[in-house]
């Protein structure tokens, strides 16, 4: 692979790998200060709801956070039946179309509250949750074309700092105050509104109004039915995510429900790792194909997913080994889900195998890729219904974890058959820096808990570290963490 990808594939990751800090910092206070102002019944409340807004944003965009690159690639070079478009027009459709789905699902909300509540509103103003997905939406694909120009910060400062810090912010103000029943729904909300006006600002700077744009049915339709399978296969992977969630509120009560979403968001934060590279891969992997370079996309795929691994695999090791210790903080009642997230962390890192090979399928062979996300989600939904009711969240972190692993393999078996080039990113090295720091885990597991936390987390990571950095990283896999003018040399 040119040296000029690796130091823009390095540019991209280093950025989001900062963003991912950032979001680390304030996620895990809000956590932590939601589980003790709210409790895990409220959490889990929130979970649920929340899950179901997401949801319908995520039709909504229908697949333009990842498609919007190809669509704005098209764009440029032209095509028989649409000719050249700028890159704003193709922007101001893709708004167009999300944001006339955004709100057909918003008003499916309004008028049917029990979608979000099962249970029933707890009070009036849980409705205004509705509202968020347009914000969603927005964020979404405006991102989604700066990433398309390497413009990363945006989504940095949008989701990695905007987001997170004042949903914490909001969610202990109205801990507070007489609304302390939605203080969480309505932090939520704040905060994707506050996102969403992040996201818009340097947009509409890059890329300016879009003068002479008239919308148009037509292309919309055709954006929507290019977009179909990309689509299907992110819902796919997004719902893959949440059945766990769904399942588990038709089987157990709130409670449990609430301790699960606090091991899932502390899962989630190694999965954060591998999103820090979606925004600069993405373009890249969508253009190499475009130009029918598919030594180049597999050479991609090579250097991301080492990155990835190599940075995803010491936070599972790092949070899995003391989970009993970690979920303690959140209050006494969460360190029971320690086994729940030992397995969802080994879910995130089963999951980048199939996320990462899908970010290139969904070009190469979009349909067979989402053959196979189907078929994933089967078997997660037939394992879930078999697990939950005997197991509670157990049951539902382990079907997901298999389920990830089974989906991980074929996927990647799959790219290298449709690249003819060789994807496997999983070397020696990475099990030569992983076991010392197992060893170090499981030896410190003999102490109190507090001293365990404190001697697991940094020691694994830097033990890890300093082996991958000794005997893993070669000359290409560093430009990560080289400055920005010594990656462009």
């Amino acid at each position: 692979m040119p040296s000029t990808d690796s130091a823009a594939l390095a540019r991209g990751g280093r950025t989001n790998f900062f963003g991912f800090l950032l979001r680390l910092s304030a996620r895990f206070p809000f956590l932590i200060l939601a589980a003790r102002l709210y409790g895990a019944e409220e959490l889990g409340r929130f979970a649920y709801a929340t899950m179901v807004a997401e949801f319908a944003a995520a039709l909504a965009v229908l697949g333009l956070k990842r498609g919007l690159a190809q669509e704005m690639a098209r764009g440029i070079a032209g095509s028989e039946e649409s000719g050249h478009m700028a890159e704003s027009h193709v922007l101001a459709d893709a708004l167009t179309l999300g944001l006339g789905l955004a709100f057909v699902a918003t008003l499916l909300l309004l008028a049917v509250p029990v979608l979000l509540y099962p249970d029933g509103m707890g009070h009036p103003a849980q409705i205004l949750l509705a509202l968020v997905v347009p914000f969603i939406v927005i964020s979404d694909i405006t991102l989604a074309a700066l990433a398309f120009r390497h413009r990363i910060g945006a989504a940095v400062t949008a989701r990695s700092v905007v987001e997170p810090w004042v949903l914490a912010g909001a969610a202990v103000a109205l801990a507070l105050t007489p609304v302390k029943h939605s203080g969480l729904l309505l932090a939520y909300f704040i905060s994707l509104a506050a996102a969403a006006v992040a996201s818009v600002r340097p947009a509409m700077r890059m890329f300016d109004r879009p003068r002479g744009w008239r919308p148009s049915l037509s292309r919309c339709i055709a954006m929507a039915r290019r977009n179909i399978p990309l689509a299907g296969a992110e819902i796919i992977e997004w719902t893959t995510r949440r059945l766990d969630i769904f399942i588990l509120g038709r089987f157990v009560s709130a409670e449990v429900v609430g301790i699960y979403y606090v091991a899932q968001q502390v899962a989630s934060l190694a999965g954060k790792v591998r999103s820090s590279f979606d925004p600069i891969l993405a373009p890249m992997l969508s253009t190499a194909l475009h130009n029918g370079n598919r030594a180049q996309a597999a050479g991609h795929v090579r250097q991301v997913g080492f990155w990835l691994i190599a940075f995803q695999l010491p936070i599972v090791l790092a949070l899995g080994l003391p989970a009993e210790g970690i979920l303690g903080l959140f209050g006494p009642e969460f360190a029971v889900g320690g086994l729940v997230l030992a397995l969802l962390l080994l879910a995130e890192l089963a999951g980048a195998n199939a996320s990462l090979s899908e970010m290139a399928l969904i070009y190469a062979r979009p349909r067979r890729n989402l053959l196979i996300s189907i078929q994933g989600l089967a078997l997660q939904a037939a394992l879930s219904f078999a697990l939950v009711p005997f197991l509670g969240g157990v049951g539902a972190a382990l079907a997901l974890a298999l389920s990830m692993v089974v989906v991980g393999i074929a996927k990647l078996v799959m790219l290298g058959r449709a690249l003819d080039a060789p994807v496997n990113f999983w070397r020696p090295s990475l099990l030569l820096a992983a076991l010392p720091a197992i060893g170090l885990g499981l030896a410190a597991r003999s102490l109190p808990e507090l001293p365990q936390m404190l001697v697991t987390i940094p020691g694994v990571l830097i033990l890890f570290a300093f082996i991958i950095w000794r005997f893993g990283f070669g000359p290409d896999d560093r430009l990560l963490f080289a400055g920005a003018k010594k990656a462009r040399r």
